[in-house]
Formats: structure tokens, C-alpha cells, sequence
């Protein structure tokens, strides 16, 4: 019996099998930096291929997560996270051809300059290493990281919800093969072969220096708990409670159509609208017409006094909900004295994600635009573009809320850093 299957019936040693899995991925990283983007391209191009070929295996194992997390009794936000389609099955095969596509980071000069005594020196992007995701839910999680650390030069390794474990599994088989066929080595892209829960907690600990990084992908909890643990750095955002704020000067057609795409197309992404924010000046006009569209799309909505006497349906706001990301049908709203207003609620409430404005007045977008300080701002258009493939990275690893390094979609180029080249012709430092 192998340690994988071992480690899935609970008998191995956990310590003993995680280390194994990050020796043999910092080993795959040695061979992923050096290897020429051809090789890795043919990996992707394979994996797209087994994706498509392998999608009622996928499906058929998916159906079985939902089975299971639907008689646990998961809400519907989170059973649309876990649940593939084929139609998902085919838009993340699609991520996989953009990847492909996409410009490889790896060696590219972005800087070159000669010093007074003849040296030149070059600014040049390389791998970061070994990658390690810890995610939720969405089982194409698995894939984005996968070909997007791959591209990148970075081996990875997976550690993916007990709820999505057998959707994993399958994907993980078809990226994989792309391996195989490539000549690249299978532990370039590694999952965690368990459900249990330990194993997260070793991964943040970096595992004897197997791990570079951390990137989480869930929960609040999830997140909280990487960023508190983690012995090593780590590309998050903690939770996206994102605004929509719909100034005087904004069109109420346009208004309407990027609100309900922006809370409603997919409550339960990171990129969902929670907040709406309305001017005043237009309350009489644009208030009501935006509620009702919402209810009647089947959103709750939590408002303040106004916001309630719009719609006897409104139930009223709480402080907490200003600060809550719902992940479901639910929107919190309020009227706003005008832009500084609006402005203040979000330097007060904002979890610098993603925040829009929709107006047709230039200044009022620039100001929006300079002033929330966000790793996502908008103007006219709807808060679920956050997401790297929207940006055309092909897929995002995640999205980042901090201010090191990588800020917004995570995708191959940010999953790269850099180092100086010097070239010499025989100087010496006087």
C-alpha cells in the first residue's frame, strides 16, 4: 500500500508523509524553474485536453461531494461553490488554453542598466518555489493553482476542502497526466492525499522549509487562521465585503443592471457586492426601483430607515451588517449624504477587496477611483470582474488584499519575484 492510500485510511504517519510530499515538491520546483516554456506549455496543453476528456469522471465525482455536503445539510451558496457543471468544466479547460497562451514570466528582463565601471545588471523573474494552497469548496480551485504555479516555474501543493475531496481527485489525475506526457515531474503539482484536517496545520508551519508560500482560498475562519499560523508568507484577503455606490450622477438603467450582476450573478464568490450605497439626491428616483429589483430577484435586503421605507419588505440593518460578507442572496443598503459620505462608509467598513462606483460624472469616478483604497476599484461595471481570468490572466490563484508583493488577482506573472544578474568583465571593489 502506497503512503497516499495509507494516509487516506488515517494508518501513516501524517508528519512523516506531508514532509515527503514537500521534499519531493521542493525537488519538482529545481527542475519547473529551469524548465523551457515549450516543455511546460505541452503539459498545458495536455492537461486541457484530459480536463475535456475526463469531465463525466469529474462530473460523476462531484456529484458525489454535493451528495454528501446536501444531506449534511450545506446551505445552497455553498453547494453553488461546490457544485461543477459542464459548462464550469469547460470555462475552466478554457482557463487552461489562456495560460497556456499567456506570456511565460519566467526570465524575463525587466530592467537592464550598465554602472560607470562597465557592469551590467539585470533585473530578472524567477520562481518563488514551492506554492501551498489551502482552499474551500470550489473544486477548480485545484486547477487555476495548479496550471498558473506550473507556468510560473512554481511546483505546488494542494490541500483541498474534505468537501470537494473526490472532485479534487479527479482534476488533480488529469493535470497529472499533462505532467506525464510532458516529461515533468508528477510531484510538480502535488494534493494532499487526506481529509484530515492536521494536515493543514503542518502546512503552515512550512514543513521543514518545503513551503514558500501560503495561499488560502475560503472561509473567514480559513483565512484568519492561515494569517495568525503561518510560519511563512502569505497571499490572502480575509474576507471581500465589496461596495456598490450609486452616485447622482449615475444612470438608473446601468445602476440597476451592474447591482443585480453584482450581488446576484454569483452570491457566494469573493467578488460579490454586499453593500449598496445610494446619494440621496437620487433616493426619490433610483432607491426604490434598485430594492424592488433585488427582492424580486430573491435578495434579502437589510437597510437603514430610508432604505425601509422604500420597500416594507426591507428588514433593518444591524451595525454588524455593514461589516458582514454574506455569500448569499442577502445585500445590506443605505442612503448617503453624497460622495465624501459614501466615501467615509467605506474607509469605515471596506475589506479593501473590490469596490465600485457607477456615475457619469468623471470627476466623482476619479476621486472614487484615487480615494478607496482597494485592491479592486470600478467604475461602471460590476464588482464580479474580480477575478483573474476576467483580467486575462487566464485563471487567479487568488486574490490579494495586502500590500507586499503581489495586490489583486494573484496570477502567473505575481507568482513569480525576481534577482539581479551582474555581468563583469574582471571588476573588483575598490
Amino acid at each position: 500500500m502506497t503512503a497516499s492510500l495509507k494516509a487516506i485510511d488515517g494508518s501513516a504517519d501524517l508528519p512523516v508523509l506531508m514532509n515527503d510530499l514537500a521534499a519531493r515538491a521542493r525537488a519538482a520546483a529545481r527542475v519547473l524553474a529551469v524548465a523551457p516554456t515549450a516543455q511546460k506549455n505541452h503539459a498545458l496543453a495536455a492537461m486541457e485536453a484530459a480536463i475535456r476528456a475526463g469531465s463525466a469522471a469529474i462530473l460523476a465525482a462531484n456529484a458525489e461531494d454535493v451528495a454528501e455536503v446536501r444531506a449534511n445539510g450545506a446551505t445552497s451558496a455553498f453547494i453553488d461553490r461546490l457544485t461543477l457543471t459542464e459548462a464550469r468544466i469547460g470555462a475552466m479547460a478554457d482557463g487552461v488554453r489562456v495560460i497556456h497562451d499567456i506570456t511565460d514570466p519566467v526570465g524575463h528582463v525587466s530592467e537592464r542598466w550598465q554602472r560607470p565601471n562597465g557592469m551590467f545588471i539585470e533585473r530578472v523573474r524567477v520562481p518563488l518555489g514551492v506554492v501551498g494552497v489551502i482552499f474551500e469548496s470550489r473544486p477548480n480551485v485545484a486547477a487555476d493553482a495548479g496550471v498558473l504555479c506550473l507556468k510560473s516555474g512554481n511546483a505546488v501543493i494542494l490541500r483541498g476542502g474534505s468537501d470537494s475531496f473526490r472532485s479534487c481527485r479527479a482534476i488533480h489525475a488529469c493535470l497529472v497526466q499533462g505532467l506525464h506526457e510532458a516529461g515533468l515531474p508528477e510531484a510538480a503539482i502535488s494534493l494532499v492525499p487526506t481529509r484530515d484536517r492536521a494536515a493543514v496545520g503542518l502546512m503552515l508551519t512550512g514543513l521543514n522549509g518545503g513551503i514558500d508560500v501560503i495561499v488560502p482560498r475560503g472561509g473567514k475562519s480559513l483565512v484568519a487562521r492561515v494569517e495568525a499560523e503561518a510560519r511563512v508568507p502569505v497571499f490572502a484577503h480575509l474576507e471581500g465585503v465589496n461596495h456598490v455606490y450609486v452616485d447622482r450622477a449615475a444612470r438608473l438603467d446601468m445602476a440597476k443592471s451592474i447591482v443585480l450582476n453584482a450581488k446576484m450573478r454569483r452570491p457566494g464568490v469573493c467578488g460579490a457586492t454586499e453593500t449598496l450605497l445610494v446619494d440621496k439626491a437620487v433616493a426619490g428616483t433610483h432607491l426604490k426601483p434598485l430594492v424592488d429589483m433585488l427582492l424580486d430577484a430573491g435578495c434579502e435586503v437589510r437597510g437603514d430607515e430610508a432604505v425601509q421605507q422604500a420597500d416594507a419588505r426591507v428588514k433593518a440593518a444591524t451595525a454588524e451588517d455593514w461589516d458582514t460578507e454574506y455569500e448569499d442572496a442577502i445585500i445590506s443598503a443605505r442612503v448617503v449624504d453624497d460622495l465624501d459620505d459614501a466615501l467615509k462608509h467605506i474607509h469605515a467598513h471596506s475589506s479593501h477587496h473590490t469596490d465600485a462606483v457607477v456615475t457619469e460624472d468623471d470627476a466623482v469616478a476619479t476621486r472614487f477611483l484615487n480615494e478607496v483604497d482597494s485592491a479592486i476599484v470600478l467604475h461602471n461595471a460590476s464588482t464580479q470582474f474580480a477575478d483573474g481570468g476576467e483580467f486575462g490572466f487566464g485563471a487567479e490563484i487568488g486574490i490579494a488584499t495586502g500590500k507586499f508583493h503581489a495586490r489583486g488577482p494573484v496570477g502567473a506573472e505575481q507568482l513569480t519575484s525576481f534577482k539581479y544578474r551582474v555581468h563583469g568583465t574582471g571588476q573588483t571593489r575598490p
